[in-house]
């Protein structure tokens, strides 16, 4: 069993693995973890993790540079419907278009847009950074073990406004509420790192590798 976390120069990539890893141990699973970008290799994997750090359009312009790993991911998730996960960006990538820089076109996995955060109350600064609660939608597998208002660790400016209530799994307060967790079908994404989120994002990286 292959897991691979997509190198396309955004991420910390070898902080996400290193957490796959120990999650993998912990949970006695027999995973194996790579980091790569190269799409042949992408196609054996049973699970994909695509981090993200930087901006939605800097991010998606990284894929698109890499020879056929757009069509790769595209094919991973929508046809061969294989779990993945996103991670900040990652997530963010999911939606239809982003906003930051310029409006760039993301995977319309999950309908919707990503937009900068409206802040409203000056104690409030960007980027939202550091540890906050994260109210639970409804029961997840994600999240088996995660208890309500657990804290994650967050650094973001922009937030997923997806089209559709269903596919809202988790919430954050940061003057106003924020979509943390997504998820549709074989696709899972957190705005917070569960990299950095201590024991409670090994949980919930256990779950994915688990499932």
């Amino acid at each position: 069993m292959l897991v691979t976390v997509i190198n396309y120069g955004s991420g910390n990539l070898r902080s996400a693995a290193k957490a796959l890893e120990k999650a993998n141990k912990d949970n006695n699973l027999k995973y194996n973890i790579q980091i790569s970008s190269d799409p042949k290799l992408i196609n054996k994997s049973d699970k994909i993790v695509l981090p993200g750090q930087g901006s939605f359009k800097d991010c998606k312009e990284g894929l698109s540079k890499i020879t056929g790993l757009i069509e790769e991911l595209n094919d991973h998730v929508l046809v061969k419907k294989k779990p993945i996960f996103g991670i900040c960006v990652g997530m963010q990538l999911f939606a239809t278009y982003g906003l930051e820089e310029k409006k760039t076109d993301g995977f319309n996995w999950i309908k919707g847009k990503v937009k900068k955060i409206n802040i409203k109350d000056s104690k409030f600064k960007l980027p939202h950074m550091g540890w906050n609660e994260i109210e639970l939608v409804g029961s997840n597998k994600y999240f088996s073990g995660i208890k309500d208002l657990d804290h994650m660790y967050f650094i973001h400016s922009y937030e997923f406004e997806p089209e559709e209530a269903q596919t809202i799994k988790a919430y954050a307060s940061y003057n106003k509420k924020i979509v943390v967790a997504i998820e549709k079908n074989n696709i899972f994404g957190t705005q917070f790192h569960p990299e950095k989120s201590q024991d409670s994002g090994l949980k919930i990286l256990g779950n994915f590798l688990k499932i």
